[in-house]
């Protein structure tokens, strides 16, 4: 076992990675010689090479659309999308070249792109550095989607990743880069598509994924004190979405709030929603609960705890739920 950040658990995965296969670049705005702003890439072009830790200009739809040319001619591309709110220049590239051209090429072509984005809020960053984009990708049909939420996962998470066949992406919770926990560099990781149960209970369901899941276990803790055993459960895939896993836990608690730091108007939590409504009606005791931002741009720094779902949030919709 292996005490690592978040970012440096990314950092090792990639390296494995790269060691596997010749065939995987690196590629990004300052991910060389600067080892990317958080520093996720430090050491791997002096290890590898300018030829495969490649330092772009800062153009993200030159990014994603040179990786697309060489997913073509063979190789594995993993471009870094610097903050979340830099991605939506390449929405072209990944909305109508990406997610589309393998089906529309009835599976001839494959594209083994990866999108490694920071996303999220809590670091005090200035606009376009804090968004949660997730429900622009998940709605976009070809493309799967992950989120991982701590360093074990971050480390085999991404290298299952860049093994897929079909275009990833790969958020990064970027307030939970520098979270440390011990990593097995030995063991396999779960399947990229599969939830996990990260605190089991009986009482209620909480589901999150990236920043949140953290938040969803303190929130946890603290209902223990008041004799309510919740269930958190990581997502970790938002597309697709492993619904055994998720609809076991709801219909065994009964409750279910979903917990991510998007808006809550039209977010990811209102297709999980409207799917445990769905699927587990009969054993809901209450309505599916949805936590999250506000219908608004994220707020400067000074607002953002103000903005972000908090342990007493999630406490409050909790108490919500246990009303009905």
């Amino acid at each position: 076992m292996t005490t690592l950040t978040l970012a440096k658990a990314l950092n090792e995965g990639l390296r494995r990675s790269m060691e596997d296969d010749s065939k995987v670049l690196v590629m990004g705005e300052d991910v060389g010689k600067l080892g990317g702003v958080f520093r996720v890439t430090d050491g791997l072009q002096k290890d590898f090479g300018e030829d495969r830790v490649i330092d772009t200009p800062l153009a993200e739809s030159g990014i994603v659309g040179t990786a697309i040319g060489l997913a073509l001619r063979g190789y594995r591309p993993v471009c870094e999308i610097q903050f979340d709110g830099f991605v939506f220049p390449a929405a072209d590239q990944i909305i109508t070249q990406l997610a589309k051209m393998p089906l529309r090429s009835l599976g001839a072509l494959k594209l083994p792109v990866v999108v490694r984005i920071p996303c999220g809020g809590g670091i005090g960053a200035v606009e376009h550095h804090s968004e949660s984009p997730e429900a622009h990708f998940t709605h976009t049909g070809g493309l799967r989607v992950v989120a991982c939420s701590n360093p074990a996962d971050a480390y085999t998470m991404i290298q299952e990743a860049v093994r897929c066949d079909d275009p990833v992406i790969f958020f990064e919770p970027k307030r939970r880069y520098w979270d440390k926990a011990e990593v097995d560099l030995a063991a396999p990781g779960l399947p990229l598509d599969q939830a996990r149960i990260v605190r089991p209970g009986r009482d209620l369901t909480l589901f999150a994924y990236g920043p949140m899941v953290k938040t969803c276990l303190e929130a946890a803790a603290a209902a223990e004190e008041e004799g309510r055993d919740l269930e958190v459960v990581d997502l970790r895939s938002l597309n697709p979405l492993d619904m055994g896993v998720l609809v076991d836990s709801v219909q065994r608690t009964g409750r279910c709030v979903v917990v991510h730091e998007a808006p809550v108007f039209t977010g990811f939590g209102a297709e999980l929603a409207a799917r445990i409504s769905e699927t587990c009606f009969y054993h809901l005791e209450a309505p599916v609960l949805r936590v999250g931002g506000f219908s608004t741009p994220y707020p400067p720094s000074r607002l953002e705890e103000y903005y972000l779902p908090d342990l007493d949030r999630v406490l409050d919709a909790v108490d919500r739920s246990f009303a009905f």
